[in-house]
C-alpha cells in the first residue's frame, strides 16, 4: 500500500509544526505549508515537502493541490490548521476586520477542502478542521476571532454530512490553552489596533489579558498532535474533539452556568466592570 499522505496549512510554529512532526513520525508524507522562505526551508530540511501557501491566495491554493496531484496522486488527511486571532474591541475593528478574519479563518479553509475534495474522494479520506474552543466560549475582545470559530464549527457540522455519502469523515478540534505563537500574534494583532482615539483605551490592559489568555497553563503542543493523530489513525474518528487545558472545562461552563453569572465574570476578568464616560 503506498504512503498515506497529509496536508497541513500553517506550519511554520506551534499546532501546524508539531502536528507535521508527529505525522511524519507515524510514517506519513507530510506536506507542511508556511509562506515565508525561512519556514519553508526549515520545515524541508525536517524531511517534509515543503509548500509555500498563503491560504488566502486562490491561485496559491491551486498550485498547491495541482503539485500534489502531480508528484504524491493522492490525500488521505487535508489538516485546515491555518488561522490567528484578531483580537480587539469588535467596533474599533468593524466590518473591515471581520472581513479579514473570515477570510483566513472560514473561506479559506471551505475553499482549500473544496480544491482537494477530488483527491480526498478517490483515498476516502479525512478532513480536520482545526477549530477552538472560542466557538462556544464567547468572551470580550476577541468577538470577530469567536465569530469565526463558531462559523467553522457550523460549518464542519453541516459539510460531515455531505461527505459523508463519498466515504469522506470530518473531524472537527477545538482546542483549550496550547503552547504556541498564538497569544504573541494576537497579542500584536491587538496592539495595532488599541489606539488613544478607542473609547476602550482607558481598558487597553483588559484587552492585552485577552490576547494572551490563550497562553495561561497551555498544554505542550506536541501533546496536543499526539493525541489528535491517535485520534486520526482510528477506523472512525470522533465528530468533535477536544484537547488542551480548559477544553472542556470551559463549555461545561458555558453550558451549566447562568448567563448573567457568566457576563459578570467576563467582566472582572476583563476589566469591564467600570463605567466609562
Amino acid at each position: 500500500m503506498s504512503q498515506p499522505v497529509v496536508l497541513i496549512t500553517g506550519c511554520s510554529s506551534g499546532i501546524g509544526r508539531a502536528l507535521a512532526d508527529a505525522f511524519h513520525g507515524a510514517g506519513y508524507q507530510v506536506w507542511a505549508c508556511a509562506r515565508k522562505p525561512q519556514d519553508l526551508a526549515a520545515l524541508s530540511a525536517a524531511g517534509f515537502v515543503a509548500v509555500e501557501l498563503d491560504v488566502n491566495d486562490a491561485e496559491a491554493q491551486q498550485r498547491a493541490v495541482n503539485r500534489l496531484q502531480a508528484e504524491a496522486g493522492r490525500l488521505d488527511v487535508l489538516i485546515n490548521n491555518a488561522g490567528y486571532g484578531a483580537m480587539g474591541p469588535l467596533l474599533d475593528g468593524g466590518a473591515q476586520g471581520m472581513r479579514q478574519q473570515f477570510e483566513t479563518n472560514v473561506f479559506s479553509l471551505v475553499e482549500l477542502t473544496r480544491n482537494c475534495f477530488p483527491l480526498l474522494r478517490a483515498s476516502r479520506g479525512l478532513v480536520v478542521n482545526i477549530g477552538s474552543v472560542s466557538s462556544v466560549l464567547f468572551t470580550p475582545f476577541a468577538g470577530v476571532y469567536c465569530a469565526s470559530k463558531a462559523a467553522v464549527h457550523a460549518l464542519s457540522s453541516s459539510l460531515r454530512l455531505e461527505l459523508a455519502p463519498f466515504g469522506i469523515q470530518l473531524m472537527e478540534v477545538q482546542p483549550g490553552a496550547i503552547a504556541s505563537s498564538f497569544g504573541a500574534n494576537a497579542g500584536q494583532s491587538a496592539e495595532q489596533l488599541i489606539n488613544e482615539d478607542s473609547p476602550w483605551w482607558p481598558l487597553r490592559e483588559g484587552i492585552r489579558a485577552r490576547a494572551n489568555a490563550s497562553q495561561e497553563k497551555p498544554t505542550p503542543a506536541n501533546e496536543f498532535a499526539a493525541v489528535l493523530l491517535a485520534a486520526a489513525q482510528k477506523p472512525k474518528r470522533p465528530a468533535l474533539l477536544r484537547i488542551g487545558n480548559g477544553s472542556r472545562s470551559l463549555p461545561l461552563m458555558v453550558r451549566w452556568l447562568p448567563r448573567a453569572l457568566m457576563d459578570k465574570m467576563m467582566s472582572k476578568r476583563f476589566g469591564l466592570d467600570r463605567k466609562l464616560s
